[in-house]
């Protein structure tokens, strides 16, 4: 049970920054555009979607990494 709290802490951690550093990006080139700082709900649903999917993998990614460190003994953290 550990190994995948580890893991979802590391995955949630790294979802949420790319997620906002995937709005912020959308919204400085919306800027760029249109001159004004408008959040247009797509950017949010956007933002979101590439949040779950990054959780996901990454979820995956640390917990074969975790699993992999409990078998050989090394608790290093990744």
């Amino acid at each position: 049970m550990k190994p995948n709290l580890i893991a979802c802490g590391h995955a949630m951690v790294t979802a949420l920054v790319n997620a906002a550093l995937a709005v912020a990006l959308m919204l400085l080139v919306e800027f760029a555009i249109s001159g004004t700082f408008q959040v247009p709900v797509a950017y949010l649903w956007a933002g979101f979607l590439i949040g779950v999917v990054i959780f996901v993998g990454q979820f995956w990614r640390q917990r074969h990494l975790c699993r992999a460190s409990e078998q050989t003994g090394n608790t290093e953290q990744h």
